[in-house]
């Protein structure tokens, strides 16, 4: 048990964060990817984080941390456009390209965004709050 748990229900927030910012940043970036990894003609799967509960942070005041569940993959199917001249296109001149909303990953962007900032605040007042006692106690 740590010293100081607070310290650690917010540290995982932010880590889980990190890992969903970086999960939306993956998905904007290859928004129009149509190749995959070994340049064969494939659209990108956009990624997408799940958070659990980690019952091993608990405070005594009833907070728990969190982790990351797991990163699964889309399952949705690609999106097809007419584009005959692309040299992605498939015999029938559609290419695939991720089926992937800008806005819906704008705005997980700025959830995440807040949630990490609410987190870094936590941090800071409870930062604060320490040194306030180490101050009253001295």
């Amino acid at each position: 048990m740590s010293m100081f748990p607070t310290f650690d229900v917010s540290t995982s927030a932010l880590i889980a964060q990190r890992t969903r910012l970086n999960s939306i940043s993956s998905n904007l970036a290859n928004i129009s990817t149509t190749r995959n990894e070994r340049g064969e003609p494939q659209a990108y799967v956009p990624r997408y984080v799940t958070f659990q509960t980690d019952e091993d942070l608990a405070t005594n005041g009833g907070g728990v941390g969190v982790k990351i569940g797991s990163v699964d993959y889309s399952s949705q199917a690609p999106m097809m456009k007419y584009d005959p001249s692309h040299p992605d296109a498939n015999a029938s001149g559609y290419v695939a390209y991720p089926n992937i909303d800008m806005t819906t990953e704008f705005v997980d962007a700025l959830e995440a965004t807040r949630a990490y900032e609410a987190n870094l605040g936590v941090l800071e007042i409870s930062k604060d709050m320490n040194q306030r006692t180490l101050q009253i106690i001295a």
